[in-house]
This record gives structure tokens, C-alpha cells and sequence, in this order.
């Protein structure tokens, strides 16, 4: 082999290697931007600063958000106050912040909206952010509640995650 083509071999070795060493991370899609943009103007924390986790449970959801780091009340309080009515509107079946946000035909929005009744949403606080807790006996609703979850996910891109099953 010429010196020549050892070392144009060697450079494509090293920037194969490296390529696959690298993680990939994917741009944002246009659909994550759209909704971290629509976002913003519904949620008074910053999505930057917090991370939205949807755990499904045999009987709803469970929805965390949280400072990503710990004690920055900047997002603690925000986020807190945010949820506190947030589960005041969704008891009464307001869903109307989600769909601003995704999209009024977001996966399980109908069928959250007219069920509300039949769904109890207890407030907690946690120690970096706030939690909300769906829950209910109807299996289409918990199906619906499932796929909530799942929306917001894929919709919040790197703003959002699944909890702990």
C-alpha cells in the first residue's frame, strides 16, 4: 500500500470512528418547534429549564414537570402555579391549553374533554416542580389518557419523557 493510501485510509477510519462514536442527535422537527413555540405562550416556566414525564398507570396517567435543576424556584414556582390551574380547568373538562398547544384533534382530547366527569386529577407538589394524577375507572378513558400522554411526548420532542412504568 502507497503512503498515500494508508493514510486516506487512515482518515476514514478515524472519521468513520468518530461519526460512530458521536451520538446522533436529531434536529427538532417542525412539529416540536411548532409546539415549543405555541408552548410558550401557554406555560409561564421555561420549557428550556424543565422536562414534562408521562408515566401511564393501569387506571390514567401521571404527569410530572419538573426543573431540570433542582431548587431553581424561577421554574419551581411557575410550574407549581401552572399546574394548580391547570387541574382546576381539566376537572371541569377544559382541555383548551393542550389543544392551543397540539392541535384541537390531539389524541384523547375529545374523549378527555367529555369524560372529565368521570376522571379524579389530584394536585401534588413535588420537590422540584408539580405532579398531576389522572385517574378513572373507564377503559376508554384511560385508553384516551394513555394516548394524551403519548402525544405530549412526541410533541415536546426533547422538553418531554416517559416516567418510570
Amino acid at each position: 500500500m502507497t503512503t498515500r493510501r494508508a493514510i486516506a485510509a487512515a482518515v476514514l477510519v478515524a472519521t468513520l470512528g468518530a461519526a460512530c462514536s458521536t451520538p446522533a442527535t436529531e434536529p427538532q422537527s417542525a412539529r416540536q418547534s411548532e409546539v415549543a413555540e405555541k408552548g410558550r405562550s401557554v406555560m409561564p416556566f421555561d420549557l428550556e429549564k424543565t422536562t414534562h414525564r408521562f408515566t401511564p398507570r393501569p387506571d390514567g396517567l401521571l404527569q410530572e414537570v419538573v426543573a431540570d435543576v433542582p431548587g431553581d424556584m424561577a421554574q419551581i414556582g411557575p410550574i407549581r402555579t401552572h399546574l394548580t390551574e391547570e387541574s382546576t380547568r381539566f376537572r371541569s373538562g377544559d382541555f383548551t391549553d393542550p389543544a392551543s398547544i397540539h392541535g384541537g384533534t390531539m389524541p384523547g382530547l375529545t374523549e378527555l374533554t367529555a369524560g372529565a366527569p368521570r376522571i379524579t386529577i389530584d394536585y401534588a407538589e413535588l420537590p422540584d416542580g408539580a405532579s398531576l394524577s389522572f385517574h378513572t375507572n373507564d377503559p376508554a378513558l384511560i385508553t384516551a389518557l394513555h394516548a394524551w400522554g403519548e402525544a405530549q411526548v412526541s410533541d415536546h420532542g426533547e422538553h418531554a419523557e416517559h416516567g418510570n412504568r
